[in-house]
This record gives structure tokens, sequence and C-alpha cells, in this order.
């Protein structure tokens, strides 16, 4: 009989962890921006009403000892586990001790067939093979190439550059590998969204030049973040509000992955984590100057002056290394650098992050294919098919990535 109170008291508790995660979801709901351009927003709010209450039921119990946030984050958006695809070989490996997913598709090819190599989003902190299974098989599917997709290590456990040298050591052992998977080796492409376009970026700026491997045929970047200077760009205070990543949440992932901690977020904010003479010198690429008019319509805040504190740029000085932040590589290394093709949406922080790296890339004769989605949201992608809901954009920006990779 001891039971039946215990059970109850745990009862008594799940309700008002559940009372609780409601509240502070339907509290904050109205604080956040959902323009009437956003394609679906009845649906997003739906989703951004899930987020929230997770995280506000992981901060529950990591207060009370039971689970690190965290980790209570990573398992909910693990997401469910797919069944058998009937036109795909689908296997995980390791590729030199790093975890990977192979997607083969089963139909008959006339020759060897193209292969990208995928890294996923989720600010290097979350995100699986599995959270991103979908969008790989429908890639794999649609443009009948061999995908792989990188398990890396994340953040806060594993700081930068763990991320970055996971995805170059997997991209390496598969390129000296691709003729045991049917891949022509002189067609294979690095692919990654947000995070992950960060990371394919900084692999690709690696690998340009390199003799003894053959050359990367093109990279394909969807929303990276490819800088971390300038929290300040017009998209970072147009879209400062929109789901699914919101300003503050940029630099939180930034720091997390650099440093294991978000320690100094508000002043990296500000802009005090750089110094005068290398925010002058960087000006060349990062700079509103160079977003082109028509995306400042919706408005653009002056940059407020802040005071340089030298001690917040002691422990976030690795900003500054293109392998972080790959916008900031020197030309020599542009110039080398394979075609691209960029997928940029309009209510997205990361916009002009995308934008600049465009003009970077034509500047040094990059061939650049460019989608925008002006419906589009940071993270739509991966919502094409998000538990039912449809988001026509995300499949629209999806099938576009498709697109590009048959024509190569």
């Amino acid at each position: 009989m001891a039971l039946l109170p215990a059970l109850l008291l745990l009862l008594l508790l799940g309700l008002a962890a559940l009372a609780a995660v409601l509240a502070v979801v339907l509290l904050s709901l109205p604080s956040y921006d959902i323009p009437p351009g956003v394609n679906q927003p009845a649906k997003l709010r739906l989703v951004l009403a899930v987020l929230l209450g997770t995280a506000a039921l992981g901060r529950i119990l990591e207060k009370t000892g039971l689970c690190n946030q965290i980790t209570f984050g990573r398992y909910v958006r693990q997401g469910r586990k797919l069944g058998v695809d009937p036109k795909l070989f689908i296997q995980d490996l390791q590729f030199n001790k790093v975890p990977v997913r192979v997607y083969q598709p089963k139909a008959t090819s006339d020759g060897r067939r193209r292969a990208l190599i995928f890294f996923h989003g989720g600010g290097w902190v979350f995100g699986s093979l599995d959270t991103y299974e979908k969008v790989c098989r429908y890639i794999s599917r649609e443009s009948r190439s061999v995908v792989v997709s990188v398990q890396y290590r994340l953040a806060p456990e594993h700081k930068y550059p763990a991320a970055y040298e996971d995805c170059l050591t997997a991209t390496i052992h598969f390129m000296k590998n691709a003729e045991h998977y049917g891949v022509d080796p002189a067609n294979i492409t690095v692919c990654g969204d947000s995070a992950g376009g960060n990371l394919a970026a900084a692999v690709s700026q690696t690998l340009a030049g390199r003799s003894d491997l053959p050359s990367l045929r093109a990279q394909v970047l969807i929303y990276p973040g490819l800088q971390a200077l300038d929290f300040n760009l017009p998209s970072y205070h147009q879209n400062r509000g929109v789901p699914l990543l919101f300003r503050e949440r940029a630099a939180f992932f930034a720091l997390q992955y650099l440093n294991g901690h978000a320690l100094h977020m508000q002043e990296v904010l500000e802009g005090s984590h750089i110094p005068p003479d290398m925010r002058l010198k960087y000006r060349k690429w990062v700079s509103p100057d160079h977003i082109p008019e028509k995306f400042k319509v919706r408005g653009v805040k002056p940059r407020k002056s802040t005071d340089f504190i030298a001690e917040v740029y002691e422990t976030v000085k690795r900003f500054c290394e293109p392998n972080l932040c790959p916008l900031l590589a020197e030309d020599a290394v542009i110039q080398q650098l394979p075609e691209c093709f960029i997928l940029t949406c309009e209510y997205d922080v990361l916009r002009d992050d995308g934008l600049l790296y465009k003009k970077r890339l034509e500047d040094n004769g990059v061939p650049v294919t460019w989608y925008h989605l002006e419906d589009g949201f940071h993270g739509i992608i991966s919502l094409y098919d998000y538990c039912g809901l449809s988001f026509p954009s995300g499949k629209r920006g999806l099938d576009s990535v498709v697109n590009f990779l048959k024509s190569l």
C-alpha cells in the first residue's frame, strides 16, 4: 500500500511540471515575432510552442537534478525511428572513428554516382543522424545520390575544433574510398544547414588546393552561420525575435561551440569582443554596407558604438579563425573554392551571413547559385514534413538543393 502514495506524489509532481511548462509557453508566445510574410505562421507558432515547452520542461528537470537540460533537448529532438526505405540501402558505419550513415539508391545507375556529404545543423549543440534522417533520405532518393550523413561531436562537451575535425576526417576518408560506394571521386559535394553550413564551408576551404585529394565538386550552404564578429547586421535586428533561431541564441550557440559555455554573451552581442583595429580590418568583408539595399527596407538600426573589452576578447579571439568563421578566410583561399549553392531565408538572423559570403565568392570569381526563400525562416528545411505539419516553403528549398545536385 505504501506504493500508492508515492505514485500519487509522482503524478501530482508531473501535473505541476506540465502546468508550469504550459504557463511558460503561453506567456512566452506573444513576445516572439512571427511576421505575416512567414510561411505557415500558425504552424510555426505550434512548432515554437513545442520547442518552448521542451526547453521549459528541461529547465525544470535540470533544477530537480533529474536530467541536464541540453541532454533532455537532444532526446526530444531525436525524432522517431523510420522504417525501411524501399528505394535506399542505409547503413551505419564509422569513418576513422567518426559515426556516419550512408544512403545509397537501390536503382541501377549507368555510371558512378554523385555523392553528398551532409553535416547537420543544431548550433553545434543539438542534432544527430536520426534528427536529419528524413532530409537525407529525401535528398538521396530525389537526386539519386549517395549521401553520407556525419555525426560529429557536439558542444559543450566537445569544444571547437572537435566538430570541424570530425567533419574533415569523415570527408577525407570518403574521398579516398569513394569508388567503394560506386561514387565518382570527381563529383563529391559537401553540404550542411546552419551550423552544418558553417562546417561545410570550413571543410571546403581546408581542402581547397590540396593536390593529394580529388577536388570537391561543389559546396551547398543552407542558411549558414559564417561569422561571429558582428551580431548587429540588418538581419540580426530585423529577425531577432523570429523563430526558430533568435539573435541571443545565435550568440549562445557560437559561444558554446567555442568555449563550452556562454559567458560574456551580452558583450559579444554588443560587439565589445573585437578590437577596433581588427573590426576595421574585417569591415571589407563583414559590414552592413555590403548588404543589398532591398534587404534593408524593413528597417536597419544604426550600430551603437561600444567600448572594447580586452578581457572578453581574450576568451573569444579564436572567432577570428576561418575554420570557425569561414567568412574571414583570405582571398587566396576563397579563389580556390569549388562552385557554391547558397540558400538564404528572409526571416532569418543568419540571412546576411549568406549574403556576405555570396558577395565574397562572386568577387573572387567563384560561381554561385543563390536561392532565396522570401517567406522562409531559419530551420525550415528540416521542417518540410514535421510531425505531419507540412511547410511548402521548406520543401521548395529542399527541392532547390536537389535540383542543384542533379545539375552537377
